[in-house]
């Protein structure tokens, strides 16, 4: 027998232990597949209007892919590295020579590692059509996916990860050299110390997550605002989030300690006082789990968000499928020339909107657009008969009536957390080439009838007013028009842009519609499988964590045996620890995730519904978590309870 037939019975034999490492490197192999082999699908490519952008896109979250799969291999290994210390340690006591040892672990992580990759090669080949196919999907594609191989995508998958596996493979062998022969035997009987609960530390932990929520409802208009609380929101909660567990849970176990009645209890002394040993141990890797949680599901929420509420975006940016500043001649007739042409898309409603567009004094409104000076900001002005027509025509709510000097605001788009007490009895100073006219607001109204522009401030006027400040500052007519199925209207679509300059600011429902759409597919798809990445890799963390101790602690286990606690008893404590362990980070990754989430809407990186995606991410997320859980109670309990 060779070697490399005792490295390979060494695996086989070891199967049960590394099926989990085996399962998550799979995993990981036809994910990081996945995103290659889409960069190439000419599918895809046909589809998308920014290829290039995708494959930007795919590329930079392939080096995410890979740097997070470096790291948790190399944790994975270390953790079959400190179960192997006391074989390895054996082998050496027989008389096997250091570097036959080192042959022999190098060999057996390139056989796992190889197979791992061989299968998950495989997978992904299998696999990539229906990737293809969810993504198509998402992109409300019709087009049909043919099963193919890209060379080049496995070719690039088996070379980054024989990297990964080559690097792993000389820690392996290095193992027998690191560590004195007393050290591998005995390397399962460190003790843990007691730890000490500072109340200083956890006041400050305390204090800390307090401050970073709290910055999160603050208002952040100005770019320096910005800029300063979205950098303390975030070292604040680094910061809090490690001493919370280094010391603040600690001190709740400490705490907790102190109710006799509850701490004397069935099996409670034995699995507070577990998890009083090991929770200073495991302060890193908790720490680690609960921000990637958070990242993880603030991530995916936003992705989720994008796609679910890109209609409704694509609605409140382009209220009409077309809309252009009529030039009053050839751009009207070749305007009507292509709707007129579009027969499977015909027009059902058109208006003319006169706008006046001029600057007027903002200064006294909750909002102001940013680069403008509030007493110098571009304004544009409706009549409120006009709006009130269209508006009504194409089903908004509220309708404006004013009279004499009145005025409605418009709300910003990207300005959500505007109320009408914001508005309500402050003026607006127009800026007319005659004379100035003080305007004061009366009414707040939810939609707009234009399309979205920056700067994004409107205000509807009386029709008397309108029409005395027309008389001073001719108005821009804005022909729109609805089309039946306007998401599909592709074709006519791509001509009228094609007619757009810097005057005419001709734009298009189906344009807007589908940059979303293509963002927001790309987005999801991405940050999804990036999310089940770090979601089984941070379970797996876990769950080699857990077995390790399980190990350490087998001997205490068969004491507890000897001297009368039954096996129930043992398994309901180990149920209790574990979830323990699993809950705390969850739980804080969801909450941080929560003011992540918010102060990404205060600053206005996302909007449109959130309840719906949060709280579907967030579930599935639990489920994941939970089916990790009930694995490692389970290989805890079969090993400190046989």
């Amino acid at each position: 027998m060779t070697l490399f037939d005792i490295a390979k019975k060494n695996v086989t034999g070891n199967f049960k232990s590394y099926l989990l490492y085996f399962v998550s490197m799979i995993f990981s192999v036809v994910i990081y597949y996945t995103f290659v082999s889409l960069q190439y699908s000419e599918e895809i490519q046909a589809t998308m209007q920014s290829s290039q952008v995708m494959s930007s896109v795919f590329m930079g979250a392939s080096i995410v892919l890979i740097l997070f799969v470096a790291v948790f291999i190399w944790y994975s290994n270390s953790f079959f590295t400190r179960k192997r210390k006391k074989e390895v340690g054996l082998y050496s006591l027989l008389g096997m020579r250091k570097r036959t040892i080192g042959k022999m672990l190098f060999y057996e992580n390139l056989i796992m590692g190889a197979v791992g990759v061989a299968i998950g090669v495989v997978f992904g080949t299998l696999l990539s059509k229906l990737f293809t196919m969810i993504f198509l999907k998402l992109l409300d594609s019709a087009i049909n996916v043919s099963f193919s191989i890209s060379l080049q995508a496995i070719l690039n998958t088996v070379i980054v990860f024989a990297v990964l596996i080559l690097f792993t493979s000389v820690q392996a062998y290095r193992l027998i050299y690191r560590f004195k022969l007393i050290e591998l035997f005995q390397a399962e009987k460190e003790g843990d110390q007691a730890p000490k609960a500072s109340v200083m530390v956890a006041s400050l932990a305390v204090l800390l997550l307090a401050f970073s929520y709290w910055l999160v409802f603050q208002p952040m208009t100005t770019n320096e605002q910005m800029g300063r609380n979205m950098l303390l929101f975030i070292v604040a909660l680094i910061a809090g989030t490690y001493f919370l567990f280094h010391s603040a849970i600690v001190w709740l176990l400490r705490a907790s300690q102190s109710n006799k009645s509850r701490y004397y209890r069935g099996m409670n002394v034995i699995a507070t006082s577990q998890l009083l040993f090991r929770i200073k141990g495991n302060t890193r890797t908790l720490t680690m789990i609960a921000l990637l949680s958070a990242i993880t599901l603030s991530a995916v929420g936003v992705g989720y968000s994008m796609y679910y509420s890109n209609e409704n975006n694509a609605d409140d940016a382009a209220p009409f499928s077309y809309s252009y500043i009529s030039d009053g001649g050839a751009l009207d007739k070749q305007v009507e020339q292509i709707l007129a042409a579009d027969t499977e898309h015909p027009v059902t409603k058109n208006f003319a909107i006169p706008v006046i567009r001029l600057k007027a004094n903002t200064a006294a409104l909750a909002y102001n657009p940013s680069n403008f000076p509030p007493d110098d900001t571009p304004l544009k002005l409706i009549a409120a008969s006009k709006y009130n027509e269209v508006s009504g025509a194409i089903g908004r709510k509220g309708r404006a009536q004013l009279t004499d000097n009145q005025a409605a605001a418009i709300r910003p788009r990207y300005a959500t957390d505007l109320t009408s007490s914001d508005y309500a009895g402050r003026s607006v100073t127009i800026k007319a080439p005659q004379a100035d006219k003080d305007v004061s607001l009366v009414q707040f109204l939810e939609s707009n009838v234009l399309r979205w522009t920056f700067p994004d401030v409107t205000i509807v006027v009386s029709d008397r007013l309108f029409d005395e400040i027309a008389g001073q500052v001719p108005p821009d007519i804005y022909h729109v028009y609805q089309v039946e199925d306007q998401q599909t209207a592709k074709a006519s679509s791509e001509q009228l842009t094609g007619l757009a300059t810097e005057e005419n600011q001709m734009s298009s429902y189906y344009a807007v519609y589908r940059d979303g759409l293509e963002d927001a597919a790309l987005n999801i798809f991405v940050l999804g499988f990036l999310g089940l990445v770090f979601l089984a890799a941070t379970g797996s963390i876990i769950y080699f964590k857990q077995l390790t101790e399980a190990r350490s602690d087998q001997g205490r286990y068969d004491i507890l045996r000897k001297i009368g606690v039954s096996r129930k008893d043992i398994r309901i404590s180990v149920a209790k620890q574990t979830f323990f362990v699993f809950a705390l980070p969850l739980v804080i990754g969801i909450l941080h995730s929560s003011m992540i989430l918010k102060a990404l809407s205060s600053i206005n990186l996302i909007n449109g519904s959130l309840t719906t995606p949060i709280m579907t991410s967030m579930a599935v997320y639990v489920v994941i978590y939970l089916i990790y859980y009930v694995l490692t109670v389970q290989s805890f309990n079969k090993i400190v309870n046989k």
